[in-house]
């Protein structure tokens, strides 16, 4: 999905990031915060970033390893590390991380755009045709059933989903699988399922043109009418007022 998580637990920091991507062509991401691993790792399970921004420094975790962890639900996720620490060793690690960039604090908004501009267009191509052209892959891990479960909803939201369907996935009863999933998710299934329809539509509404029509019918929902209703319930808007929000953004004006 267009969204950025930052994982930082200096709050001048987080306000400064967001203020500079709030301000900039990049204004259409959703900005996501958390200022622990703990609960950025909530967030990463609840909805895939385009981007994860990442400070080294966490008080729960090592930041690189919060970011390693990242890259193990998400292989192909872009991670910006941002730091005080101007060791050659962490920046060596960084890289060997598979981490995207490593950039300095203060953090100067140019080499944040510049990193975003280079992680971001290609992550949101991917994105795009994700949505429309689904995921077929899946395997599941039962060590992690909740896990698998989540990655399983993200690759087929477009389709008609039930519980009983994505508990069969991971080889857990229905009854089971709904308690599990609410303990470990913090929703029930129906509510995630509505979150991460809505959340994929919120992008295409961004970044393409498609006709509201198409958009509801290729992120998973039954129709039009229950598209925008369950929209306007989780976002306070409809799809049309939605979009229109960034038109007027890009215009300068103010609807």
């Amino acid at each position: 999905m267009a969204e950025v998580l930052i994982v930082d637990n200096d709050k001048h920091s987080r306000k400064e990031i967001r203020k500079y991507i709030e301000k900039s062509k990049f204004r259409f991401l959703t900005i996501f915060e958390a200022n622990t691993a703990q609960r950025g790792l909530v967030l990463l399970k609840q909805s895939r970033p385009s981007t994860l921004i990442l400070d080294i420094s966490l008080p729960d975790m090592d930041g690189l390893k919060f970011g390693r962890s990242a890259l193990q639900l998400y292989s192909d996720l872009p991670v910006i590390i941002v730091s005080h620490l101007k060791m050659f060793e962490l920046v060596q690690e960084a890289i060997n991380s598979g981490f995207s960039a490593y950039l300095l604090k203060p953090l100067s908004k140019n080499d944040l755009y510049q990193a975003l501009e280079r992680v971001l267009p290609l992550g949101l191509n991917q994105e795009l045709h994700q949505t429309i052209k689904g995921n077929s892959h899946f395997s599941s891990d039962l060590k992690n059933p909740i896990e698998s479960a989540i990655q399983f909803i993200q690759m087929n939201y477009g389709y008609s989903l039930t519980l009983k369907q994505v508990a069969d996935q991971v080889y857990l009863s229905p009854s089971y699988f709904s308690r599990l999933f609410k303990e470990e998710v913090g929703m029930t299934f129906v509510e995630y399922l509505a979150f991460v329809r809505v959340e994929k539509a919120k992008s295409l509404l961004r970044i393409s043109c498609l006709p509201i029509e198409v958009i509801a019918n290729n992120t998973g929902f039954s129709n039009p009418s229950y598209f925008a209703t369950t929209f306007k319930k989780l976002v306070g808007k409809t799809p049309s007022e939605y979009r229109d929000q960034f038109y007027f953004q890009e215009q300068g004006v103010n609807p």
